[in-house]
């Protein structure tokens, strides 16, 4: 068996003195005006002062005396150093949950989500080279590396051996990774981004529905996803600018933020009708005290936000698509998820489900346990 050490607690403290430099720059920050004709974004000129003159009067210490009420841990699992919140229940037989994040969001956007399940034992995980965890040492940030990682996190560190997992962006495909390659372990899995097939499976697609979410994802990718272009070819360039601005860095963050929630476009601050400031500011905090904006970029660059090949699953699934991917075809997840359970389309909640509607995610999640016949009541 390959190295895995004790597990040790975790608990954030930012130096006074890092405080200090934060605003200084803050204070610094040289702002532009809006281009004029610009292409539409997630960011202007007027919202980001708003952020960033919000971050320069608040409260971190508070903020931080909250996530750190969130019990959290640190284990070493080969040659990283995972770290991860870990809220149990109080019931002796709670059906245990992995809960993993994708990029732009830290463990720290889904914690609302943790909060709503006091029925489960909850591990939210922060993937290798995020937030506290550690990146790997050696060999690529791939998606069956992440999905062994996680595994062995629930299992061999923690001792659960069967549990749910729930992954958004780049840890929904790691998500089907897990149900796909330990269906003795997943009790069920839980999804938001519904299974993506690989390009060369795209290419073979008849149906017209399937056809056609395909084509109109294509058809936006030349400027909604020039970031990850950016980030997978030019990765240090970038990360050099975002690691020395906070103001640089909250717009780089923000901007996704915006345009990926469920949220009108045209008016940025919007988005805090779904995502607070204070966790939009929460998320900054941790990608500048950390300095892991850089090797937060390595899925793009080795690969782990590519759809790779991946076995249909047998592992009970409740699907639940969120409106960032409201066309997202039946047919597809119905040829994945064998043992599909439940598919629908939500009313409200984006790309970051977890954080965007919590409680009605949380519902979602019970009652698929109680069918499992995980959790018993009302």
């Amino acid at each position: 068996m390959s190295a895995l050490r004790g597990i040790r607690p975790f608990e954030l403290h930012v130096d006074d003195a890092v405080l200090d430099d934060l605003r200084e720059r803050l204070r610094r920050t040289r702002f532009l005006d809006d281009s004029p004709r610009r292409p539409p974004s997630g960011m202007t000129a007027a919202y980001l002062r708003e952020l960033v003159d919000s971050w320069r009067e608040w409260d971190w210490r508070g903020r931080e005396a909250w996530l750190n009420a969130h019990p959290q841990f640190l284990a070493e699992i080969d040659d990283t150093v995972v770290h991860f919140a870990h809220l149990r229940s109080a019931a002796a037989d709670a059906p245990a949950l992995l809960v993993m994040h994708g990029w732009p969001h830290t463990f720290a956007l889904q914690l609302d989500f943790a909060d709503a399940l006091p029925e489960f034992d909850v591990v939210v995980a922060s993937l290798p080279g995020f937030a506290f965890s550690t990146p790997y040492a050696a060999g690529p940030m791939s998606e069956t590396r992440i999905a062994a990682t996680m595994h062995r996190l629930m299992t061999e560190v923690l001792g659960y051996e069967r549990y749910l997992t729930y992954g958004e962006d780049v840890t929904a495909n790691v998500s089907d990774l897990i149900a796909a390659t330990y269906p003795g372990h997943v009790a069920g899995i839980l999804v938001t981004h519904a299974h993506f097939p690989t390009d060369d499976e795209r290419a073979a697609l008849t149906e017209p529905a399937e056809r056609a979410f395909f084509d109109e994802l294509a058809a936006k990718h030349g400027t909604d996803g020039a970031y990850g272009h950016v980030q997978a070819t030019r990765p240090d360039t970038l990360a050099a600018a975002l690691n020395d601005s906070p103001a640089g860095l909250i717009a780089w963050l923000a901007e996704k933020l915006v345009e990926w929630s469920d949220t009108p476009p045209g008016d940025p601050s919007a988005v805090e009708r779904r995502i607070s400031r204070d966790r939009i500011l929460t998320e900054a905090m941790i990608y500048w005290t950390t300095q892991s904006i850089g090797t937060s970029f390595r899925p793009y660059f080795e690969g782990a936000d590519k759809p790779a090949p991946i076995p249909p699953t047998s592992v009970p699934a409740s699907v639940h698509i969120q409106r960032h991917e409201a066309s997202n075809p039946e047919s597809i997840s119905r040829r994945h998820y064998r043992d599909l359970r439940t598919f629908e389309r939500l009313d409200e909640g984006g790309h970051f489900t977890a954080a965007e509607v919590p409680e009605v995610l949380a519902d979602r999640l019970r009652g698929f346990a109680r069918e499992l016949g995980l959790l018993v009541g009302a």
